[in-house]
């Protein structure tokens, strides 16, 4: 039992971890000489980066992905707190019910957020690169995959939390 607890603590703890590095770090699109994150887009280096403004012609649906992936990573953090303390209160026998719904909403909030940055990316980077760079020759970068990784890490652990009752 006591090996389960751990496998579980390192698999939600590593969903966090990969929701704080989707959020901040700047490669959910990059091209040769260009990275974009839902935050500001690089040139060359990552010391020429011009901060997305409101004068983006997609700023509200951009902000939409900001705030979701925002969302979700707070979620997952509170999830664990709880969870913590239930593991400490709940009577033996009893599910983690209120930590795995915490969790499934942080796996809706991560899925909404890259389902939105999929659908308008062409939005973002092909009609908008007059107020920017010529951002329309890239590819998705590797924080837009691990938010998708940190989708399927969260509803693992949620129905994990969901399915898990408290043992001796």
């Amino acid at each position: 039992m006591l090996v389960l607890l751990a496998f579980i603590i390192i698999f939600h703890i590593t969903s966090a971890a990969l929701l704080f590095v989707a959020t901040i770090d700047n490669a959910w699109w990059v091209g040769e000489g260009f990275s974009v994150d839902v935050w500001r887009v690089c040139i060359n280096t990552t010391m020429n980066c011009t901060e997305i403004s409101q004068s983006f012609e997609d700023y509200a649906t951009l902000q939409a992905v900001q705030a979701t992936m925002i969302l979700s990573t707070i979620l997952c953090c509170i999830a664990f707190l709880i969870f913590v303390l239930q593991l400490f209160r709940l009577k033996q026998g009893e599910r983690f019910v209120l930590t795995s719904i915490i969790q499934l909403m942080s796996c809706l909030c991560v899925m909404i957020a890259a389902s939105i940055y999929t659908d308008r990316r062409k939005d973002f980077h092909e009609t908008n690169r007059i107020h920017y760079s010529p951002t329309s020759g890239g590819a998705f970068g590797y924080a837009f995959v691990l938010a998708w990784v940190a989708f399927a890490f969260t509803f693992i652990s949620g129905m994990m939390y969901l399915i898990l009752r408290k043992r001796k």
